[in-house]
């Protein structure tokens, strides 16, 4: 059994490719920076070098894999296109979709995958918040192809997880104090009252690639983020 991680040297991705590993998967995680890939040399299957914005290389990446049972999309272009949308350029908007929802789309076209498709969204999709009007755009939108994909691409299983606000370095943008007070904020209005990990989302994904009966579903995992 073998998954790809896109995604997977660092957050969320890495989370899951440490959880799919350990339901004996063999994983290959995919990421941009040499020194985080080396950093999970040897962890598992393999770790390469690759932009998942660059086209022509995903082509020649899954080109050169052969048929695998799971894929697990995890990149994202960070927090490009957070801000008033009178404020935030459409050159930032347009990236945060190429380097997103386009490089997913990508990736799903280019993917000899047999089994299971799981995206990672968030829950800015389902929420009402100021300042998110691109990152709701993106993650919308990569909600909204779930089902459709579930039903063109059967019997590969199409699933996403929406993650609410989960402690990774997403957040870096922000100084430590403001990212911890931002946290607890948070924390204070969900009724989990915490915010997530990233184990919370990687368990999440295991399910869903584990579950054979579920596909077109979208799981929240936000701490009751999105019905608070």
């Amino acid at each position: 059994m073998r998954a790809v991680v896109m995604g997977g040297t660092s957050g969320i991705g890495l989370a899951v490719a440490e959880a799919l590993t350990e339901d004996g998967i063999k994983v290959t995680v995919t990421g941009r920076d040499p020194e985080k890939l080396a950093a999970v040399d040897g962890r598992f299957a393999a770790a390469e070098r690759l932009d998942s914005g660059d086209r022509e290389a995903v082509t020649s990446f899954f080109d050169s894999r052969g048929q695998f049972e799971h894929l697990v999309l995890a990149f994202s272009p960070g927090p490009v296109g957070l801000g008033p949308i009178r404020e935030v350029s459409l050159g930032d908007v347009e990236t945060a979709f190429s380097g997103k929802l386009f490089g997913y789309l990508h990736a799903i076209r280019q993917a000899p995958v047999t089994e299971t498709i799981t995206m990672i969204s968030a829950a800015s999709a389902r929420a009402a918040l100021p300042g998110t009007v691109a990152l709701a755009a993106v993650n919308g939108a990569i909600e909204r192809i779930v089902p459709p994909l579930a039903a063109e691409l059967a019997p590969v299983r199409v699933n996403a997880v929406s993650p609410g606000v989960v402690d990774t370095p997403w957040w870096s943008f922000l100084p430590d104090d403001q990212r911890q007070a931002q946290y607890a904020a948070v924390a204070g209005s969900v009724p989990a009252g915490r915010i997530g990990t990233v184990d919370d989302v990687a368990a999440a994904v295991s399910y869903l690639v584990g579950s054979t009966l579920v596909t077109g579903s979208i799981m929240p995992v936000d701490g009751g983020f999105t019905v608070a």
